[in-house]
């Protein structure tokens, strides 16, 4: 390990925390602060770069291959590295935040992988972003417990060869840590901090263990940007002396833009890509702000009637799978949130089928695994992939040579044959709403209405409403929505949640707060790029 300066980092504004000299030694600051000295300024010209795309999407309505790169694409002979034996069978994958008990739930819920979020199912808190570390370094240790107070259950981990491989998620480049920041008072990209946090005192500990530093990259809108990630992974195993190509990479293909250039990216992570992930919300949202002010063919119907046989998401996911594949890389299919009810069998009965058709469909067009929101799900998606599987890790091997997608299927929005709908309208609200007034109190994925709703639900729901606003949608109802019309719904869901939740609750929450902030960034003529950006501005802690 190359001998560390001494950190120029500042922790800001930030009530100390349990063990919090732990994460924040010296030694992991100081490779925080390199990190950040070395790449925040070509994370900042990305972010430009990605602002100079979206305005020439708004100028043309419309996205191609890219010509510069073709030879990558032209060129049949690279392949990404080979799996690590921990990430060759990814069949069933779980998600979830790293508070305690959900990282011993998700390590033992029988999964092949846990998607350990410090992202869109995270608040960002300083309690979340230092604690999460925690329980992570604890369950390495094998020294996590947990007992709920309120029924005074306990929990532990299972024996080792029974735990999910953790693949942690940062957050992404859009995001800044402002508790930590440096001599100039600038603060440090969260994804820097938490990739750092995590790979410094994590890497050789995984290593030990016969796994490594797996990750899945949030957000990503460009190869350039898998390019950055790429040269913070090379820089950070010279740092720590480690092997290049022990970290793994796992992309999310959740914006628009990165769609067109999935090869690309996996080009320029070669030496440590394991695979792409197929994220619908975030994708739907991706959509919905590039081609926002693209005319009635790129408005979304309500996000429950976008399913992934949508022939334009079916195009994406069929992309996908060949792309994986074509490259030796994991293809991993989207998100089960439904969270079963304790109350509601019939409720259980009809989402379990969804789920299993859903499932089923991933395993039949090669996707090698795909994610769950809760334990209960994860024998249904296991079975799925069992079926098709066998004893094998994965599919690989299933080239999908029958998929041709052009540019233009990708972003064929009106060859969906639904419209919008006022109960839509109504339950965006209701999503907003209440999603928005949990972050704001430190939970970033929250159950709500029987699904598991995180940061990127909360933006297709207010971005569906800025879009319907904005291009004139008249619903099944007949009413045109308006920014009256949605004030008059929020208004009424506010009244509904006083009603449910009680006036003591109610004042206790952060109600009215979330009201106004859902319709800050529906109604604002000026299309804030992420909500959890002004949010976080009035998240405390």
């Amino acid at each position: 390990m190359s001998a560390p300066a001494p950190s120029p980092l500042a922790i800001v504004d930030a009530e100390p925390l349990p063990r919090q000299e732990e994460v924040l030694s010296e030694t992991a600051l100081a490779f925080v602060a390199a990190l950040h000295r070395r790449f925040t300024p070509r994370r900042d010209e990305l972010l430009a770069r990605r602002a100079e795309r979206r305005a020439e999407i708004a100028r043309t309505s419309t996205l191609d291959f890219l010509l510069e790169t073709a030879a990558i694409r032209a060129d049949d002979s690279w392949q990404v590295a080979p799996a690590p034996p921990a990430l060759e069978d990814r069949r069933v994958e779980i998600t979830g935040p790293t508070d305690r008990k959900m990282t011993i739930n998700a390590l033992n819920s029988g999964a092949k992988v846990w998607l350990a979020d410090f992202e869109d199912a995270s608040a960002p808190t300083w309690e979340n972003v230092v604690t999460g570390q925690l329980s992570l370094i604890d369950a390495y240790t094998r020294s996590i417990d947990f007992t709920d107070e309120r029924t005074g259950k306990t929990y532990a981990l299972r024996p080792d060869e029974e735990l999910a491989t953790v693949v942690m998620r940062p957050r992404g480049w859009h995001l800044d840590e402002r508790h930590l920041t440096d001599a100039d008072g600038t603060p440090v990209p969260g994804a820097l901090v938490d990739f750092g946090l995590y790979f410094f005192h994590n890497a050789k500990r995984l290593l030990d263990l016969g796994k490594g530093p797996y990750f899945y990259l949030p957000k990503t809108e460009s190869h350039l940007e898998a390019r950055l990630w790429n040269d913070v992974f090379v820089f950070a195993q010279d740092y720590l002396g480690i092997p290049q190509g022990t970290v793994r990479a796992t992309v999310l293909i959740e914006t628009i833009t990165a769609a067109y250039e999935m090869e690309e990216i996996l080009y320029e992570l070669r030496d440590h890509a394991s695979g792409l992930n197929a994220g619908r919300w975030d994708y739907l949202f991706s959509i919905v702000k590039n081609f926002r002010d693209g005319g009635p063919r790129f408005v979304l119907p309500d996000r429950n009637a976008v399913t992934m046989t949508a022939p334009f998401m079916r195009a994406y996911t069929e992309l996908l799978v060949r792309t994986c594949h074509k490259r030796g890389a994991h293809a991993i299919g989207g998100m089960a949130a439904f969270i079963p009810s304790r109350r509601d069998q019939e409720v259980n009965k009809v989402a379990f089928e969804k789920v299993k058709a859903d499932k089923d469909r991933e395993a039949n067009d090669g996707f090698d695994g795909s994610w769950v929101a809760h334990p209960d799900l994860v024998p249904i998606a296991m079975e799925s992939f069992d079926r098709v599987l066998g004893d094998r890790p994965n599919q690989k091997d299933r080239l999908r040579e029958d998929v041709d997608v052009k540019a233009e299927d990708l972003i064929a929005i009106d060859s969906l044959d639904a419209r919008p709908t006022y109960a839509g309208l109504v339950n965006a609200v209701q999503v907003g709403i209440r999603y928005i007034e949990a972050w704001l109190r430190g939970l970033g994925a929250v159950a709500i209405f029987n699904l598991m709703e995180d940061a990127a639900t909360a933006e297709i729901s207010r971005s569906q409403i800025w879009q319907w606003i904005n291009a004139g949608v008249v619903l099944d109802n007949g009413e045109r929505v308006t920014a009256e019309l949605a004030r008059k719904v929020a208004a009424g869901e506010l009244a509904d949640i006083r009603a449910e939740v009680g006036e003591e609750a109610f004042a206790a929450g952060n109600w009215q707060q979330a009201h106004d902030l859902l319709l800050k960034v529906a109604l604002d003529e000026d299309y804030a790029d992420f909500l959890t950006l002004p949010a976080y501005e009035q998240l405390k802690g």
